[in-house]
């Protein structure tokens, strides 16, 4: 690392960006979608979670809980987040019970 300061501070001025109407965006760059792309697209419905129960140690649940309200979906997204970054490691075969 060359030692620099990195500011990633944005200088979007974020309040304008929101009062603008559609009408005052300029998409004129953004291709238009093709009866092609239609034919393609497929209806895709989140799928509902499940509930399970996992032993949870209590200093892990306890950080969770210490987060706030949302424990338990906050839970599920770092497992989500696990499992994506693991997917990659698929050619691993699973341990045996």
């Amino acid at each position: 690392m060359s030692g620099r300061v990195m500011n990633n501070t944005s200088r979007t001025d974020w309040h304008r960006v929101d009062a603008l109407t559609d009408e005052q965006i300029d998409t004129a760059d953004i291709p238009s979608l093709s009866e092609e792309f239609f034919a393609k697209a497929k209806w895709r419905m989140p799928e509902q979670p499940r509930m399970v129960a996992v032993p949870i140690d209590p200093e892990t649940l306890g950080w969770f809980q210490e987060q706030g309200e949302a424990a338990q979906e906050e839970m599920a997204v770092a497992l989500r987040i696990y499992a994506e970054a693991h997917k990659a490691h698929a050619t691993r075969k699973p341990k045996s019970a």
